[in-house]
């Protein structure tokens, strides 16, 4: 068993920035990967960033390249996601997702097997 929680959601104005954190805790393996996902309203889930097991392969969507940033903390057992310069549609809610026994990070929401409940992530103008 696997749980995820995610916190650092809020409402800001487009420009801002805000740093999501996941808090890993189970079992997920000694090797795992960690991704976050989004998904806005009416939209499917949609894959924004990826870090490997040991912090040192990231991927992220094009949508977001050079305003977000994931890093892993494995001594406290949580990831994040800086993001900065913000824009409305980044608004959705933002889900850590965990991929077990990957040697690679996965760049799709069906590559993860294990998800927290999300935390909304909203942009105004």
């Amino acid at each position: 068993q696997v749980d995820l929680v995610e916190s650092g959601g809020g409402v800001v104005q487009a420009g801002d920035s805000l740093r999501l954190t996941c808090a890993v805790s189970g079992r997920p393996s000694s090797v795992y990967a960690v991704g976050w996902i989004r998904q806005a309203p009416g939209a499917e889930r949609e894959f924004v960033s990826g870090i490997d097991w040991r912090g040192a392969s990231t991927k992220y969507a094009d949508s977001v390249k050079g305003r977000f940033t994931a890093s892993r903390d494995d001594a406290k057992s949580t990831v994040s996601l800086q993001m900065n310069n913000l824009k409305l549609e980044d608004s959705a809610i933002y889900y850590c997702a965990v991929k077990r026994g990957a040697l690679f990070v996965p760049d799709t929401a069906a590559g993860y097997d294990y998800w927290g409940q999300g935390t909304q992530v909203t942009v105004s103008s």
